[in-house]
């Protein structure tokens, strides 16, 4: 039976309980995934068929490959042109490969990962090409669980504890189905990437992978019945951060806690360098009105002592700036996390720090130590995302639209 949303699914799980009937256990949802967008290029290729619908919902069929180029207006399947802004992918119950552009964004002109085995992203369910702007957006529409699959080994290594899989496997179910539930509106779901959480098809997915996942299929952190917005990330060094503090939302189960069990990651403290010119021009592209730039100082801190606003004095004044937009600003990799001090500022401006991410909810490394100290997944989770409960799906109700203060 398949069930048209979350809505309907809840309400039978519900009707199944008060009469008394057995209900499904747990939601046949699936996950929209955007794996590239601004793309006017793509390669793909099936061990059998690949099966496209178009636009006017004709369908086109392919012998194992198949190349798609946006020009102009026109969409082009092997250079023939079909009707509408909108095709989708299937190969059936054989995986799709996908060559994408190598260039950050799928920019025109980009050139294509090499048309063999290496290089191709491997993806089970449908693929969406849907047309936005001058290019194409690619939305990889794929089961609940073989989602939750090519995250795990894309976030943490496959190698880690069994229970810290788990932990990993039901966060990131987690925040799939928190933000499926909200996105009604939107094209997508989540991003393949660090804006939400790394996917990457099948690429990673081993036994381990595969157990973790299945032997928690369908379980979720809920505060007050609905799933939680699960954030996470790499090394906290130190206590998690509220997510009132990074993201000016006040989450009941986003309240730091203390994590002194990631001493062994290899991000617990860093150095890192960048030129003041480069700065310059970034926050100018991201629209501060900065001159050249004289002098810049933490002039707030966050409880768990993470910076929360700079002063820079510039050219042109003083701007204000949250220490989150700094990282944006020069790179989430270059400036692993706000927690640090200036070192030296000349040409290039020197910090010293600890930890890497925003260090709310989750951290990574703390969960894997507490995982190989003999705790189970579910006591971790519960830990780090104070308040909160495991629910089988089935059972969960919508979360309210997060609030910004």
């Amino acid at each position: 039976m398949a069930f048209q949303s979350v809505g309907q699914f809840l309400r039978l799980a519900v009707l199944g309980a008060i009469l008394g009937v057995n209900a499904p256990v747990e939601a046949a949802e699936s996950i929209r995934v955007l794996m590239a967008s601004d793309v006017h290029r793509i390669e793909v290729r099936a061990d059998n068929v690949v099966w496209v619908t178009d636009g006017q919902s004709h369908s086109h069929s392919f012998k194992h490959a198949l190349h798609i180029e946006l020009r102009g207006a026109a969409l082009l399947l092997n250079g023939t042109k079909v009707a509408g802004e909108q095709i989708t992918l299937r190969a059936g119950d054989h995986d799709l490969k996908l060559w994408l552009p190598r260039a950050p964004g799928g920019a025109h002109g980009a050139a294509l990962q090499p048309a063999d085995e290496r290089g191709a992203l491997h993806v089970s369910g449908l693929v969406h090409l849907v047309r936005r702007g001058k290019g194409l957006l690619v939305i990889n529409q794929v089961d609940l669980e073989e989602y939750v699959k090519g995250v795990v080994p894309a976030e943490v290594n496959s190698t880690w504890h069994a229970e810290m899989l788990k932990v990993q496997a039901v966060a990131a179910r987690t925040y799939a189905l928190y933000q499926h539930m909200l996105s009604a509106s939107r094209d997508y779901d989540v991003a393949a990437s660090i804006q939400d959480q790394v996917y990457r098809g099948r690429q990673g997915v081993d036994a381990r992978v595969q157990e973790a996942v299945e032997s928690t299929r369908g379980l979720v952190v809920t505060h007050d019945g609905a799933p939680i917005y699960a954030a996470f990330s790499s090394t906290a060094a130190g206590i998690t951060e509220d997510a009132m503090v990074v993201w000016s939302k006040d989450l009941p189960y986003l309240k730091g806690v203390e994590c002194p069990f990631d001493v062994e990651s290899p991000y617990y403290q860093w150095k890192a360098s960048f030129r003041v010119a480069t700065l310059e021009r970034n926050l100018r592209q991201q629209g501060f009105p900065v001159g050249t730039i004289a002098t810049m100082t933490p002039v707030g801190f966050s409880r768990a002592g993470r910076v929360s606003k700079l002063r820079i004095l510039h050219s042109k004044g003083e701007l204000i700036l949250r220490g989150e937009d700094l990282r944006k600003a020069i790179g989430y990799t270059v400036v692993p996390s706000t927690q640090f001090t200036i070192e030296s500022i000349g040409q290039d401006i020197v910090l010293a720090g600890y930890g890497a991410g925003h260090a709310v909810g989750l951290c990574q490394w703390g969960a894997k130590e507490l995982a190989e100290l003999g705790y189970s997944f579910s006591s971790i989770l519960r830990y780090y995302y104070p308040g909160t409960e495991l629910q089988n799906v089935a059972l969960t109700k919508m979360p309210p639209a997060p609030v910004s203060y």
